[in-house]
């Protein structure tokens, strides 16, 4: 493995971490920190869409000592665009963690494949359901 593959720059990072799909959030992140979330699950779709409001979760990446360890939280995405820790209800709950698996396992490959990091879930994280 070259020298590159094993410490990619943060551009080359952020070009693989693009490719996976729309969760990435470019502007929250920075060199060894990348912030990604998933609106799953609509609270009211009867409501316009300017005020409605989302189920779902979001991650924190950080690289840690070569590798890079994943903090995942669920919740609600409020009318403000701010993510609020909040337990979600059991009809969105399966939806979240189809959302949040998918992620991660393309999360995981992409990097493994890649770059050859590998991506450990955060004593921190809430357990997928």
């Amino acid at each position: 493995m070259s020298e590159a593959a094993k410490n990619p720059t943060h551009y080359r990072l952020l070009t693989a971490l693009k490719a996976i799909g729309p969760y990435l959030r470019e502007p929250l992140c920075k060199e060894g920190f990348y912030h990604f979330d998933c609106l799953s699950v609509c609270v009211d779709d009867t409501k316009s869409p300017e005020d409605r409001e989302f189920w779902g979760w979001w991650v924190d990446l950080s690289l840690v000592d070569e590798q890079f360890e994943a903090t995942y939280q669920i919740g609600r995405y409020n009318q403000v665009g701010e993510w609020v820790l909040e337990s979600a209800p059991e009809s969105a709950t399966q939806e979240i963690t189809r959302t949040q698996e998918v992620f991660h396992e393309k999360l995981v490959s992409a990097l493994q494949e890649k770059f050859s990091l590998d991506v450990a879930i955060h004593d921190d994280s809430v357990e997928f359901v």
